[in-house]
């Protein structure tokens, strides 16, 4: 106890020394990242590494470029679907694309609406089932309008007869024709009609966790303005993105310049006027006026070697004036690059 009490206060370690020297026996006990790059270096992961953000519930298949040529391709299935419904039920229906989007199937079919008529249809040859929701007020005022009313929008809402579901399968025929005729570049699709629902928290045509291409339409039909929506499983679709992201890149790679129509056997027998002319010289009306038969004109030599040749009465190519066995021929040089007023009325 005497050598206890005989040693100095400064033998002993006071709560903060005691702390630190606790921190840096925990830093030096702590892994250390280590990122080890592609060329064998070593570096600290802890400053090259960028974390992102992700969020596996909602996995997004298509980049915002394919979406983009997603919406470009439904816009034109949009129009001709509302122009072939006008002629149909012979009054004007609009469609608008209210968004095209990627969503699971667990939240899409939450967000269908209660009571609402569902389609189940397939696309041969694919596989899975697409969902096709139409608003029963709708549902209701195109069955009304196809008995031969005037197309007014039924204010109830409720589920749809038998006979209703039947009339409405014509509608329906028409919408999913026209989707599936929209990828007819990629494979031609015959829809088909499987099944009728009514609420779609009891579907159960794919996984929860399958993503799906959601397209919703806002329709206005007479004074009705109600809602419609498409959705497809993206397995069902994915061949076909894939035929169209190989086609968009070969339309890429080709430049516009060296790309050429395919040749139709149709174009086998069209005829076309060629003819080849010279820009000879400039005579004066006197000059006209005073020549006589005999007289001779002569000609510049170089004027063989720049021969105009005219497609149809177009200048498109020059060339130089020969003589092949008895016969005159007209060796093409070279060709005339198109004016800004022919580019205009060019065909795509």
């Amino acid at each position: 106890m005497a050598d206890d009490t005989d040693k100095s206060a400064s033998d002993y370690l006071d709560q903060s020394e005691i702390d630190r020297l606790l921190a840096q026996s925990v830093e030096q006990s702590a892994p250390k990242s280590v990122l080890i790059h592609a060329n064998g270096q070593r570096g600290d992961a802890s400053a090259a590494a960028k974390v992102e953000s992700y969020d596996f519930r909602n996995p997004v298949f298509l980049s915002e470029v394919e979406l983009r040529r997603l919406r470009l391709l439904h816009e034109d299935y949009i129009r001709y679907l509302s122009a072939r419904l006008s002629l149909f039920l012979r009054m004007e229906f609009s469609l608008k694309m209210a968004k095209l989007t990627t969503v699971t199937y667990s939240k899409f079919t939450e967000s269908l609406p209660s009571p609402t008529h569902i389609c189940l249809f397939k696309a041969d040859p694919l596989v899975g089932v697409g969902v096709l929701d139409i608003n029963p007020r709708l549902a209701l005022t195109i069955a009304d309008r196809l008995l031969g009313g005037h197309g007014h929008s039924v204010k109830a809402e409720r589920y749809l007869t038998e006979i209703e579901m039947a009339l409405l399968e014509d509608v329906i025929m028409i919408v999913l024709e026209e989707w599936c005729g929209q990828w007819k570049a990629e494979q031609d699709l015959h829809p088909q009609i499987i099944g009728h629902e009514n609420n779609g928290r009891f579907l159960q045509t794919s996984p929860k966790d399958a993503i799906m291409l959601a397209l919703a339409l806002e329709v206005n039909f007479c004074d009705c303005s109600e809602q419609m929506q498409i959705g497809v499983p993206y397995y069902t679709i994915e061949p076909l993105i894939k035929k169209m992201q190989a086609r968009w890149h070969k339309d890429t790679s080709i430049s516009s310049t060296t790309k050429q129509a395919n040749w139709q056997k149709a174009y086998d027998h069209i005829k076309m006027p060629v003819r080849a002319q010279w820009d000879a010289l400039n005579l004066s009306l006197r000059e006209v006026n005073s020549l006589r038969v005999g007289d001779v004109v002569e000609l510049p030599a170089s004027l063989m070697q720049d021969t105009n040749i005219l497609l149809n009465g177009s200048h498109k190519f020059s060339g130089t004036v020969g003589l092949d066995t008895d016969r005159v021929a007209v060796q093409i040089n070279r060709k005339i690059p198109a004016t800004n007023e022919e580019s205009k009325h060019r065909p795509l």
